[in-house]
């Protein structure tokens, strides 16, 4: 028996919907309590289905939606001209309590602005926030946020983001005090801008936080703290910048693999396990990112998932709407709030 459904916008990233319906197919198993809406155009979307012999499944439902949000549609162009697009549609499901969440590969941009103008924020937040798992040493996992939502950020709103993901820290990744740091050029209390430098006093003076302090570029995989706070201009380049190194790390050992024959063996098994430990550390390719801050789940994966990460990006949904996240910040926030009065 279903208690739980969750809406895929089966149309949205760079690989089509192959990808989301061999993904259903394994979450099908895995979660044999969950319905899944899958959103999409139907002549596209039924012989996939059939493929998959999952068109007659009980636990799915196939709904319409005659337009697709597209790569490079700009945020407010989709707003305007696609209302009945896949991922407007699986947003709505959500916003009107048929769906507990929605999970989508399409462009950000446009899922940012659809989910904020479809679901709103919750009472208090300011601003949603796009907050992904990174890895950690030992092989645990912190959260960081924002990863691109909102590029200038005031200090309210970065405080803010603590707070929500704190509570996130607490309810996916069961850490129960998360340490919560500000990303900034340097530890030392006279770094940063104003604005970075004004949150750290908010922090610092709210109980309800276990503030650390400043942590560097450096420390954004030492384990060091749980939550990492960061306006979504800095954190989208951190990120990126880490992903990029490691590819370009990858591509320079794999073109060397047959360099000097003494040393293929030794280079090319090295290569393997360093790709290996690459794919645990690629969180946007494998996790999803959530966009916390709204009055529903929903969780970004990313545009160029296999059907592997598309399904880990199902997983995360699941996992936050069984604890019904927003509804615990919602709770926190305002205690929070109230304590600040």
């Amino acid at each position: 028996m279903a208690t739980l459904t969750l809406a895929l916008d089966a149309m949205g990233g760079d690989h089509g919907p192959s990808v989301v319906i061999s993904a259903l197919a394994q979450a099908l198993t895995t979660f044999p309590e969950v319905h899944f809406i899958v959103v999409g155009d139907e002549a596209e979307l039924t012989p996939l289905l059939q493929q998959q012999q999952l068109l007659q499944h009980p636990q799915i439902t196939l709904k319409h939606a005659s337009q697709t949000v597209t790569m490079t549609d700009k945020p407010g162009y989709s707003l305007r001209a696609k209302p009945d697009s896949s991922m407007r549609v699986a947003l709505e499901l959500v916003a009107n309590e048929t769906a507990a969440a929605c999970v989508s590969a399409g462009n950000t941009g446009a899922l940012m602005t659809k989910a904020y103008f479809t679901l709103k924020t919750l009472p208090g937040i300011l601003r949603p926030a796009l907050m992904s798992a990174i890895p950690q040493q030992q092989g645990k996992l912190a959260f960081m946020l924002d990863l691109g939502a909102n590029p200038v950020c005031d200090s309210d709103t970065l405080f803010q983001f603590g707070v929500m993901g704190a509570e996130a820290a607490h309810q996916v990744l069961k850490i129960e005090r998360p340490r919560v740091a500000l990303l900034n050029m340097g530890e030392e209390e006279i770094k940063g801008n104003d604005v970075v430098k004004a949150t750290a006093a908010l922090l610092q003076a709210s109980e309800h936080i276990d503030y650390i302090g400043f942590i560097e570029g450096d420390d954004l995989f030492s384990g060091k703290a749980d939550v990492i706070v960061c306006d979504g201009f800095v954190g989208n380049i951190a990120l990126k910048s880490c992903e990029g190194l490691a590819d370009l790390l990858l591509d320079n050992i794999k073109s060397n693999i047959n360099a000097h024959w003494l040393t293929r063996w030794f280079v090319k098994l090295f290569y393997q396990r360093l790709q290996k430990s690459w794919d645990w550390l690629k969180p946007d390719h494998y996790n999803g990112a959530s966009l916390i801050g709204l009055r529903g789940v929903v969780i970004k994966s990313h545009g160029d998932a296999n059907a592997r990460a598309f399904f880990s990006a199902i997983e995360q949904a699941v996992e936050e709407a069984q604890r019904d996240l927003p509804g615990r910040i919602r709770d926190r926030v305002e205690q929070v709030l109230l304590a600040q009065e």
